[in-house]
């Protein structure tokens, strides 16, 4: 049982990205469906300025980091 949880633990890769205000925020990569800029929702006041990308996760939600697109898909692509 112990080796069992052991494997699944290791399996199990999480990425630290931030939220406006410096929070962290730990996301699995497996459950990023789509990554995309905030370009014209932010400016529409949805989000604030600090958010620099958008990352939608498989259960639907949006979460929005600080973190530029570029980073978030290299963190997510060395993560998987």
């Amino acid at each position: 049982m112990i080796l069992l949880l052991t494997a699944a633990i290791a399996a199990f890769h999480l990425i630290q990205l931030h939220g406006p205000g410096g929070h962290e925020i730990d996301i699995n990569p497996h459950e990023v469906s789509s990554i995309r800029e905030p370009s014209g929702v932010a400016s529409e006041g949805h989000f604030t300025r600090e958010i620099k990308c958008l990352l939608f996760m498989t259960n639907g939600k949006v979460t929005g980091v600080v973190e530029d697109c570029d980073t978030v898909k290299k963190l997510t692509e060395e993560a998987q």
